[in-house]
Order: C-alpha cells, then sequence, then structure tokens
C-alpha cells in the first residue's frame, strides 16, 4: 500500500467541488486515510513550497494558497502517487486529459483546483508536513 499527499486548492473549495472531487478519489479506489480543512498561513505556504523558492512563480503561488481554504488529505492505494496524478491531470489544466480533475475544474494554470506529491520523497515530507501520525488512521 502506497500513500500521497493531495490539496484540494482554495479556487475548488470556494466553489463548492469538496464532493465532486473526494468522489472522484474514492471512485478510483483511494482510501482517504486522513483529511481536514484548513486556512494555510504565509509562513506554512512558503515552507511547503519552499523548493519553488527561486522561482518567478513562488509569490503568486503562496498568495493564492493563503487566499481561502483548502483541504488537505493522505490517499492510500497500490500506486497511490502514479494514479493520483493520472486523476489530477497535468498541471497545466489545457494540457490535461478528459476526465481529469483538472480538466474539468481547473479555472486555469495557477488555480488549478488539486495538489499531489510527484514521488515517495516527496509524499512523506509532504504528509509529515501537515499531518501527525495519530492522524493517519489504517
Amino acid at each position: 500500500m502506497e500513500r500521497t499527499f493531495a490539496i484540494i486548492k482554495p479556487d475548488a473549495v470556494e466553489r463548492n467541488l469538496i464532493g465532486k472531487i473526494i468522489e472522484r478519489i474514492e471512485s478510483k479506489g483511494f482510501k482517504i486515510a486522513a483529511l481536514k480543512k484548513a486556512a494555510l498561513s504565509k509562513t506554512q505556504a512558503e515552507s511547503f513550497y519552499h523548493v519553488h523558492k527561486e522561482r518567478p512563480f513562488f509569490n503568486d503561488l503562496t498568495a493564492y494558497m493563503v487566499s481561502g481554504p483548502v483541504v488537505l488529505m493522505v490517499l492510500e492505494k497500490e500506486n497511490a502517487i502514479a494514479d493520483w496524478r493520472e486523476l489530477m491531470g497535468a498541471t497545466n489544466p489545457a494540457d490535461a486529459d478528459k476526465g481529469t480533475i483538472r480538466k474539468d475544474f481547473a479555472i486555469n494554470l495557477e488555480k488549478n483546483s488539486a495538489h499531489g506529491s510527484d514521488s515517495p520523497e516527496t509524499a512523506a515530507f509532504e504528509v509529515s508536513f501537515f499531518f501527525s501520525g495519530t492522524e493517519i488512521l489504517p
């Protein structure tokens, strides 16, 4: 069983898409091991996205991520990382396949409705950044 980290981003939360996105997650065989709604602080957003600190979009990204509540999740299933990334679709919704979360729900490249870990190492960091071990249920 593999774990990955997922965020339903502020644009999707604002548009009341939480249930629709979770329905897609569960319909693809994911188990939600942890879930919470949160409002990120600027410090949290900057720390979480630290790998992008030198990128030109860093300030816009962190400002967007604190612009409204998010839903944080730990997802489990075999091949969870790759399967979640496939379900989300390409980062740019214009390039995403039909039927993916980003193709169906994203507004644009920045407001692309969902985040997911890209590797086991990233997933481990991201899960532990937002969840303690006691918050993740089998």
